[in-house]
């Protein structure tokens, strides 16, 4: 029965630190996007930005993590065999980077709370795909352990989820270009109807 419990609370640990870790660097996204506002607008877009992403790297996303990783120790000291599994050496591996991810993005934020991030939006969304490709890596891995497929049904839904990665950063491109383009008209027709007057 332990091990049922240390499994139940081990996925909501999982579940509450990834919905985190897919947020945390949406919310990097639109910081970054603030610098592009004219004040007051800039001021006040990064300090919500600010409380926002400390709210939820504190209250939601450490201590999910310190769960998932308690709950993964519980269960590995009742099933301590599953240590020799090679599917398990893999999973380890590939969350040990997202722990790396989780700490990193905290590095982030202080550096987007002192002005000193060199990041663009653009950059931030392909940031924000690391944590999606690490998560489906982990859930294959604890679902097929070591029978992990190498078919073509496997290749298809990986060619999938790069093209709709893909179809997401060529999407969020073409609205950042529109909005440069509006931007520029607006600021020509301000600039001949300046002139005319």
């Amino acid at each position: 029965m332990t091990y049922f419990w240390f499994k139940a609370f081990h996925l909501v640990g999982i579940v509450c630190w990834f919905a985190g870790l897919f947020y945390l660097p949406r919310l990097f996204v639109y910081h970054a996007e603030a610098n592009e506002q004219s004040e007051p607008a800039r001021s006040i877009l990064k300090a919500q930005y600010q409380v926002m992403e400390k709210r939820l790297y504190s209250i939601i996303m450490t201590p999910a993590m310190l769960l998932t990783v308690a709950m993964a120790v519980g269960l590995l000291t009742i099933e301590p065999e599953v240590l020799k599994q090679p599917w398990l050496h893999v999973k380890l591996a590939c969350v040990l980077l997202l722990l790396g991810y989780h700490h990193y993005c905290k590095r982030i934020m202080k550096k987007l709370a002192h002005d000193e991030c060199q990041m663009t939006s653009q950059q931030f969304r392909w940031f924000n795909e690391f944590p999606t490709v690490f998560f489906v890596v982990v859930v294959l891995l604890a679902v097929f352990k070591n029978n992990f497929p190498t078919d073509a049904v496997t290749w298809l839904i990986a060619a999938m989820v790069v093209a709709m990665a893909t179809a997401i950063q060529l999407y969020a491109r073409k609205r950042r270009l529109d909005r440069e383009k509006g931007a520029i008209a607006a600021s020509e027709e301000s600039a001949s109807s300046g002139a005319s007057a």
